[in-house]
């Protein structure tokens, strides 16, 4: 037996929409030019000394830390795989890899040690400030868990994507890693650079054959992304596992300032190698200059109808 609908009618838009225009207007958030980025950065001034990376364990560093006083932090921690960097299967040359990368063990202990120093970066991040997690999807849960517990909220489970993959029989190949965007509070700082941020990333992997590394390397594209989505010009960006220093390298080049900790104490000679080879900002380009293919694509068909009624305040 037919039944009499009666339909609601549709909400009507405020404006109308119009294909396109949301990107030929789109303005980052906040911008600098590279003059103002520079005063910026030479300007701010920290309690502590920063610009260094202090060869401790980072919960023990990261206590020693005024409480809120870091406004982003960018994490790579251990896989919790017995990873060395020298296994045959990644293809490396074992004579570059520098000794004294430490593991964590079973997956119990992964996620109570997970617990422990995302709890002392939770005590020193800023209300304002954002926490950048990368993890393998072998300990993503626990990960998870621990980020609950140290009372982070997640905002974004991102992937990244990169071209290399180990190569397997029996299962899909891994060719991704995950990339946890979580925050202290809901009033945390976010500047939209880009016109449709997505939460997928394809940004490949960096090889720098026959240069002494540490057994993993993030690409510092990637941690400059991260780092210039949720800081401006002179914040503070903290990473507990400092490696090759690559935050410290993008933390620098982008107009950052940076404090970190590694427990491998035969990284420093790499670490001090990395960062010195960069200049503060040499990696900065204001947010409105760079290339954008939808903003740009939107731009020129605007561009052709400015006359356009609808357009008046283009």
């Amino acid at each position: 037996m037919a039944t009499d609908v009666t339909l609601r009618p549709k909400k009507q838009r405020k404006n109308p929409y119009i294909p396109n225009l949301a990107a030929a207007r789109f303005k980052p958030t906040e911008d600098w030019s590279v003059s103002d980025a520079r005063r910026l950065y030479d300007e701010a001034r920290f309690p502590f000394g920063v610009d260094r990376v202090v060869y401790k364990d980072c919960i023990t560093g990261m206590n020693s830390l005024p409480a809120e006083s870091v406004d982003v932090i960018v994490a790579d921690p251990p896989f919790g795989l017995g990873f060395t960097g020298k296994e045959s299967i990644y293809n490396r040359d074992e004579r570059y890899v520098t000794e004294g990368y430490l593991e964590v063990g079973k997956r119990e202990e992964y996620e109570e040690f997970s617990v422990k120093w995302l709890e002392a970066a939770s005590a020193a991040l800023k209300k304002t400030g954002s926490a950048w997690i990368f993890s393998g999807w072998t300990h993503v849960g626990e990960v998870l868990n621990a980020l609950n517990q140290a009372k982070l909220n997640v905002v974004n489970h991102i992937i990244w994507r990169y071209q290399f993959g180990v190569f397997t029989m029996r299962k899909f190949v891994s060719s991704h890693y995950h990339l946890l965007f979580a925050t202290k509070s809901q009033d945390y700082y976010f500047n939209k650079i880009m016109h449709y941020p997505q939460d997928v990333w394809d940004i490949n992997r960096t090889y720098r054959r026959g240069e002494v590394k540490n057994g993993t390397k993030l690409p510092e594209q990637l941690v400059a992304r991260c780092i210039e989505f949720t800081s401006r010009p002179g914040d503070l960006v903290l990473d507990p596992f400092m490696g090759n220093g690559t935050t410290a390298v993008a933390a620098k080049g982008t107009f950052r300032h940076f404090i970190g900790f590694e427990n491998n104490k035969k990284m420093e000679g790499v670490i001090s190698k990395n960062v010195d080879a960069i200049g503060p900002g040499s990696m900065y380009t204001p947010y409105g200059e760079r290339a954008d293919e939808m903003v740009e694509r939107a731009k020129k068909l605007y561009g052709r109808t400015k006359q356009d009624s609808k357009l008046s305040d283009f």
